[in-house]
C-alpha cells in the first residue's frame, strides 16, 4: 500500500526504515540473499546499505514512495530522500554529498564544466514524465490561457486579469524560485528565456504555491502535476495559441504530446550506477516502479 504524503506540504522528506524480517513473513538464515526489488531483475546485493538522493521538490514524492516499496522488500537497505530543488541535488552531487541527484531539468553546461574540475561525470537517467500545471485559485472565471499570454503575465507585461478574460484586479503572480528545475523549465519553454517580472513572488515548493492559490483569488501560478492533483486549485488549460483549443495536463496529454509545457524526470548519477544505487534505479524502472508512477499522479515512461 502507498501512503499519500501529497498533503503533508513538505519540501524535504527523509525516510530511514528499516524493517525486521518477521514483519515481510519469513525470516532469512545467516548467509542469505535479500529478496529481489520487484521486477527489477538484479538481485539486490544489499548488507545495511545506506543510499541517499537529494534535488528536486517535484520529484520528492515520487522518489520517497520507490524507497518506502523498495525497503519494504529490501530491509537492510536504508534510503534517504531529500529535496531542496534539482540544484541543490545537482551542487550535492558536485560536492560528493549525495549519491544520486533527481532532477526536473537537464544539467546545465556550467555544472557539467564544474563537474570536471571535481571529477564527477554525470549519467542521466529518464525515470519518468511530468506535465507543469498552471493553476488559479478555484474562484478565478479564466480557465485557459495561450502560451503568449502566460509569458506576458509571468514577464510583467499583463498586468490585470481584465487583460486576459477575468476580473478587473492586480494578477498575483507565483514561481518557483531559481534553484528550482520546474522555474529554469517554465523560464525556458514558456517565458522563451525572458526575466521574470519584478513583482513575480518565488516561493520555497509546490506546496507552497499550491497553498498559496488556494487562499488568493487573484493568483496564478505552476507547478507539478502531481500536486495539482486533488489540491483546492484550478488546473487551467494552455493554447498553443489562439486558434488551438486549450488542454489540461493529464496522462493522456502528457503522453501523446499534445500537452505543451511537459517535460522528462531525471535522476544523475556519478558514472554508471552501482551497488544499491543501480539495484533502486532498476526498480524505479521496472513495471512495479513505473506502476507508482502512475498511482502517484506523474507520468510513466510507457
Amino acid at each position: 500500500m502507498i501512503l499519500n504524503l501529497k498533503s503533508f506540504g513538505f519540501s524535504t522528506v527523509i525516510i530511514v526504515v528499516a524493517f525486521i524480517s518477521l514483519v515481510l513473513g519469513g525470516c532469512n538464515k545467516p548467509g542469505e540473499s535479500d529478496e529481489r526489488a520487484p521486477e527489477s531483475g538484479t538481485p539486490a546485493k544489499v548488507e545495511s546499505e545506506t543510499l541517499t538522493i537529494k534535488g528536486s521538490d517535484t520529484m520528492v514524492h515520487l522518489v520517497t514512495y520507490w524507497a518506502e516499496a523498495y525497503m519494504k522488500v529490501h530491509p537492510n537497505a536504508q534510503i534517504s530522500v531529500t529535496g531542496g530543488g534539482s540544484g541543490t541535488g545537482i551542487a550535492a552531487m558536485l560536492n560528493g554529498t549525495t549519491d544520486l541527484a533527481m532532477a526536473s531539468r537537464k544539467v546545465k553546461p556550467k555544472e557539467t564544466e564544474l563537474a570536471k574540475d571535481q571529477g564527477v561525470s554525470f549519467n542521466e537517467i529518464i525515470v519518468a514524465r511530468d506535465g507543469i500545471a498552471v493553476a488559479v485559485h478555484p474562484e478565478n472565471p479564466v480557465s485557459e490561457l495561450t502560451l503568449d499570454q502566460l509569458r506576458q503575465i509571468f514577464n510583467g507585461t499583463l498586468r490585470n486579469w481584465s487583460q486576459v478574460g477575468g476580473q478587473d484586479e492586480e494578477i498575483q503572480v507565483l514561481s518557483r524560485e531559481s534553484n528550482s528545475g520546474t522555474y529554469v523549465f517554465f523560464n525556458e519553454h514558456v517565458l522563451m528565456k525572458d526575466n521574470y517580472g519584478q513583482a513575480v513572488r518565488l516561493m520555497p515548493s509546490n506546496a507552497a504555491i499550491v497553498q498559496s492559490l488556494s487562499q488568493d483569488r487573484f493568483s496564478i501560478g505552476y507547478v507539478g502535476l502531481a500536486y495539482a492533483e486533488g489540491a483546492a486549485v484550478k488546473v487551467i488549460g494552455v493554447k498553443k495559441d489562439k486558434e488551438t483549443a486549450g488542454i489540461t495536463p493529464s496522462l493522456e496529454t502528457v503522453s501523446d504530446g499534445s500537452y505543451p509545457i511537459a517535460r522528462p524526470l531525471h535522476i544523475y548519477s556519478n558514472g554508471e550506477p552501482a551497488g544499491l544505487a543501480k539495484d533502486f534505479i532498476d526498480f524505479a524502472l521496472s513495471q512495479n516502479g513505473q506502476d507508482i508512477v502512475r498511482e502517484t499522479g506523474y507520468i510513466p515512461l510507457k
